[in-house]
Formats: C-alpha cells, sequence, structure tokens
C-alpha cells in the first residue's frame, strides 16, 4: 500500500513545503513590524526614565546638601538635632550617636558621688591631681558653707582653672564637677549666666580652649561610664538643670536618642547611593560617608507629579523603583515609567502581533489538516478497496466450501441412492453445511443492518436459561466435536431482542469451538447479579494485545496451527448487539486455557 501512497505523499510534501515557505516569510514580516512598534515605544520608555533618574539623584544630592549645615553643627555640638543625619568617620559611625557605655559591671562615678556628696572620697596618693582637685572642691564647699560669695568665687575659679589644667578620668571629674555645681545651686547665689555656661554652653579656659558644659561633658564622655553610671549622671544633671533654670528638654532628647547599635548600612561604597533602609550616603574620600534620611516613596511621588505637571505622563503614570537590592547606586537607578497609554499601546501591539500569528498558524493548521485528510482519503479508499478484495475472496472461500460439501454429498447421496446403498447420515450433513451457510449468510445481513441502524430491536422479556437451552440444542446439530456447556444462570432475565442475543451467543460458541484443540470443547455461561454475564471457553486464548482489535472488522486471528473458518465479522457483531442494547461486551480475561468474555447489560434491561 505504501508504494501505491507514495506519490499522493510526495505531492502533499511538495505543496506543504512550499505553504511553509510562504508562511514562514510572512511570519517574519509580523515580527520585523512587532519588533520595530517595541523598539518605538522602548525608546520613549528609556528617555523618560533617563530623565526620571537624573531629577531624582539631583534631588537627593539636594537634601544632603541643604542638610549639610546641621550635620556640620550636630559632629561638633553633642546637643545638637541629629535625627536623620549620618556621618561615618574611618569606619565609625558618629551620626546617629552611639551610646558606646562601658560593659563593666561596676557603678565608679556613682560611688564617688556618694563619698563626694558624705565628704569620705579619698585619693590614694597626696601629690596625684585628684587630691588637689578634691581640696579644691573641699574649699568651695566650705566657702558656700560661710556663706562667703567672694571666696566661694575665688574657690570655683581655681577649680576651674585646675580643670583646664588637668584632665582627669570622666568617673572623677564629671562626679566632682556635679557635686560642686549641685552646692553651688543649692547653697549659693550664682549669677544666672555663669550656672548657664557651667551646666550647659561652657566657658572659654583661657588658652584658646573651652571647659564644655556639665550636659556637653556627659554627651561627650559616654563611652566612659557603664549605663548605669551613665543613667544616674543623667538623673542628676537633669534635676540640676531643672533647679538651676537651665534648659533640658534637648540633653534628655540626645540623652534618649543613643543607639545601641550601628546602623545596618552598606560598609563600602563604590559612589553615592540609595539604601533601602531609607538613607541617601555620599562617601567623601577615604572612609568618610555622609548622608541623610530620605523617604523614596515620597520622592518618587513628588517626581510623579513633577513630570505630570510638565506633560511628560498621564494622570495615572507612576515612576516606581524597581529591583530589591539593599543599596541601589546612584548613577544606575532602577527606575520604571509606567502608564495606561503605553500599557494599551503594548496591549494594541501584542493583540495584532497574536492576531495576524493566529492566521498564518491557522493557514498552516489548515493546510496540515487538508493534506491530513487527503492522505487518510486516500489511506482509507485503499484499505477500503483491499478490505473488499479481502472479503470478497474470505465470503467466497466461506460460500464456497459448503456449497461444495453441499453438493459433494448430493451426488454421493444420489449415487447411493441409485445402487440402493444405505446413505447414513448424508442429509442430515447436508442439512448441517447450510444451516452454516444460512448463519454466515444472517451475520452478514445481520452486521450491515445493525452498522447502518436499520436494526430497530424488538424488545421483549427474554429469560437467559431459555436461551442456553437453544444455544445447547444447537450445538448438538451442528457442532462437529463433542461440546459441554455449563450454565449457572438462575432466573436471570432481561428485556432485550431474543433473536440478536441467540445470535451473540451462537457466535461466541461457535467461536470457541473454531479456536480449540480440546475435546471436548468446554462452555460455561455464569449470570452475575450486578447485570453482567460472563461466557467461558477453554481454547487456545488471545493474546492480550490483540483483545481489542479482535472486536474489530474483518479481522480473523490466527488459529493454532490452523486458519479458523469465519467471515471475521462475529465479534464485531457480537459488540454491536450488546451496544444496541445498552451494554458493552470485552475480553475479561484469558490465556492458552481459555477465554472468558463478560457481557455487561445496564441495569434499564434487567429483570
Amino acid at each position: 500500500m505504501l508504494r501505491r501512497l507514495l506519490p499522493t505523499l510526495i505531492a502533499l510534501l511538495l505543496g506543504f513545503a512550499g505553504l511553509a515557505w510562504g508562511l514562514g516569510s510572512l511570519q517574519r514580516i509580523f515580527a520585523t513590524e512587532r519588533d520595530d512598534a517595541q523598539a518605538s515605544l522602548d525608546s520613549r520608555r528609556e528617555a523618560l526614565e533617563q530623565y526620571a533618574r537624573a531629577s531624582l539623584a539631583q534631588s537627593l544630592r539636594d537634601r544632603l546638601e541643604a542638610a549639610r549645615p546641621a550635620l556640620e553643627a550636630a559632629a561638633l555640638d553633642p546637643l545638637a538635632p541629629a535625627t536623620g543625619l549620618y556621618l561615618r568617620e574611618r569606619g565609625t559611625q558618629l551620626l546617629p550617636r552611639l551610646a558606646l557605655h562601658d560593659t563593666g559591671e561596676d557603678t565608679p562615678a556613682k560611688g564617688r558621688y556618694a563619698g563626694l556628696r558624705a565628704g569620705t572620697e579619698r585619693a590614694d596618693e597626696a601629690e596625684d591631681p585628684w587630691a588637689e582637685r578634691l581640696a579644691l572642691i573641699r574649699e568651695v564647699d566650705r566657702a558656700l558653707s560661710r556663706g562667703d560669695r567672694r571666696a566661694s568665687t575665688v574657690a570655683l575659679m581655681a577649680l576651674l582653672q585646675h580643670r583646664a589644667q588637668y584632665v582627669l578620668a570622666s568617673t572623677r571629674d564629671v562626679p566632682g564637677f556635679l557635686v560642686v555645681l549641685e552646692s553651688l545651686a543649692e547653697r549659693g547665689d550664682p549669677v544666672p549666666q555663669l550656672m548657664h555656661a557651667l551646666v550647659r554652653d561652657g566657658l572659654a579656659d583661657g588658652r584658646s580652649g573651652r571647659l564644655d558644659g556639665l550636659q556637653r561633658l556627659l554627651l561627650l564622655r559616654r563611652a566612659r561610664f557603664t549605663k548605669e553610671d551613665f543613667d544616674f549622671l543623667r538623673e542628676r544633671i537633669v534635676a540640676l538643670s531643672t533647679k538651676a533654670g537651665v534648659p533640658v528638654a534637648d540633653f534628655e532628647a540626645r540623652a534618649a536618642e543613643l543607639a545601641s547599635e550601628p546602623l545596618p548600612l552598606p560598609r563600602t561604597l563604590p559612589g553615592p547611593a540609595l539604601v533601602r533602609a531609607g538613607w541617601y550616603l555620599e562617601p567623601r574620600g577615604g572612609n568618610h560617608v555622609r548622608g541623610v534620611a530620605v523617604d523614596s516613596g515620597a520622592l518618587l511621588q513628588s517626581l510623579t507629579r513633577e513630570m505630570r505637571e510638565r506633560g511628560l505622563l498621564e494622570a495615572d503614570g507612576q515612576v516606581r523603583l524597581l529591583a530589591d537590592a539593599e543599596m541601589l547606586p546612584l548613577a544606575d537607578l532602577p527606575l520604571s515609567v509606567d502608564t495606561p497609554e503605553w500599557a494599551r499601546a503594548q496591549g494594541a501591539l501584542e493583540r495584532r502581533y497574536r492576531l495576524k500569528t493566529g492566521m498564518v498558524a491557522a493557514c498552516a493548521v489548515l493546510a496540515l489538516g487538508i493534506a491530513a485528510l487527503a492522505f487518510v482519503a486516500q489511506h482509507r479508499k485503499l484499505r477500503f478497496l483491499e478490505l473488499k478484495s479481502d472479503f470478497v475472496a474470505t465470503v467466497s472461500h466461506e460460500l464456497r466450501t459448503p456449497l461444495a460439501s453441499i453438493r459433494l454429498l448430493a451426488e454421493t447421496l444420489e449415487w447411493r441412492l441409485a445402487e440402493g446403498t444405505d446413505a447414513r447420515d448424508y442429509p442430515a450433513r447436508i442439512v448441517r453445511e447450510a444451516d452454516g451457510l444460512g448463519f454466515l449468510v444472517e451475520n452478514l445481513l445481520s452486521f450491515n443492518r445493525i452498522d447502518k441502524g436499520r436494526w430497530v430491536p424488538k424488545l421483549a422479556p427474554v429469560r437467559l436459561d431459555e436461551l442456553v437451552a437453544q444455544l445447547r440444542k444447537d450445538l448438538e446439530f451442528w457442532s462437529k466435536v463433542p461440546v459441554e456447556l455449563e450454565a449457572d444462570v438462575g432466573e436471570f432475565s432481561l428485556r432485550a431482542d431474543g433473536q440478536l442475543l441467540r445470535l451473540l451467543l451462537s457466535n461466541l460458541a461457535r467461536n470457541a469451538c473454531a479456536y480449540n484443540t480440546r475435546s471436548p470443547v468446554r462452555l460455561r455461561i455464569e449470570a452475575l447479579s450486578d447485570g453482567r454475564v460472563r461466557f467461558s471457553d477453554n481454547g487456545v486464548g488471545i493474546p492480550q494485545t490483540q483483545w481489542e482489535r479482535a472486536f474489530e472488522e474483518f479481522v480473523r486471528l490466527p488459529g493454532q496451527g490452523h486458519d479458523a473458518p469465519g467471515s471475521g465479522l462475529g465479534l464485531a457483531l457480537c459488540r454491536r448487539i450488546m451496544r444496541v442494547h445498552g451494554g458493552t461486551l470485552r475480553v475479561a480475561a484469558s490465556s492458552p486455557e481459555g477465554t472468558t468474555f463478560e457481557l455487561r447489560f445496564p441495569h434499564t434491561v434487567t429483570t
């Protein structure tokens, strides 16, 4: 058959190759149009994104430049606010300010304060600067106790000169200075400006330097104290400031702002960068980094409003910051400018391209379908001719065999009757051959009528045991080998066409006899409770790969060692009879020991 189909196949392949080349060229044209339009959209988008990137970068630089005076002031003055400012020098974070408290568990400042207030504090050595400082503190205390204002002023100036000359440990200097100022506020009558300077602003030391006020002193030397000492001194200074009428709100705010851990910001910066944590950082050579806190969302909203006002964006356009990286270099901010106009243009572009591509694909599919249909039609035509030829040959053979047998038996009968010889069983054999011929013709006619839908089943109550009894009589009449039929059907009955069911069972039985090498042939019919009927034999069996093929038209499976007689329509007719009754027929099991067919009837026909 392949040789006969080859010209058709070659013609179809050549035609399809030409069509494929044409459709491919057309699709490339569509793709080029789509790419050009997409490039135009991308070019406009890129231009707007570059503008947005430059505007946002300039806004960030302006923010940092505007914050520069506050940043420089906060770096020098511990009382200056540092909220939203960042400063790192030589790898150490200066702003926002860190607590940096001593991690020890002792409280030397608190203990020394208590000793000074109680008068029990002593120096280790007489020549030690701390011993001199203690002497000056006591001198101030004695002058205040006497109420001698002049003497207390002289003693205080001497103490300040000693502080300018000697730098003592902060755990000694700060508690000592605090005790003196508390005594001055409690028992003296200090000049307000002087008290303000001593507690807060500081004084010039006469040597081009400056003595810090107590508030600034504690904040500057916070790393010298443990957390408990720092909190204790802070509370005492707040109380002193309140009593002396010195502003204290900013001092408390700066003390409360001290952070225990540095900000989790990048340690190295290749250049100005926007950090996702909410900072804009700018390196200034070496390890010097300045920065300012920013709200990227607010900046993007402001930029969006500006671009809308300039007519660069529609009313519902939006500028968004992409990427999830922690640090975004300012020179390459991943900005996206989105607008519904572009989305609509993009959607229209894609729809047009998909429509054109779909048309090309539909043409290709249609061409394939036509080619496949043409090939299938040609193949079916040739196959039909082959089947027709095979069927005619098979039926001719099947008809010729019984006709030849009938003629031979009739001639033999005539001769024997003329000779007066006993004719024995020749009439019965003639009838059996004629019956076989009639069964073949009945199969052909029934198959044709059912296949064309011209058989209208005559439904009536049918008992399965009666069908089995008729089958047993038929087997006794036409079977050439001994047959043992066993039935376990009870009172199973159906509302069906009895003639069709009798034809079905006859075909199964004849196949069981034809495809069998044993004697006797054993058949078993069993009715199950759920509307199933099983028909079993002890034939040669059907290979599992051939189970479904056995039900095809004109298929004759080879017997064991010989070709079994038949037209190849028996099992195909049986399945069609079951379908007419709304049921199914299948091979339930098969082996060299025999085959079991299962007939499943719907509940609507079982009674």
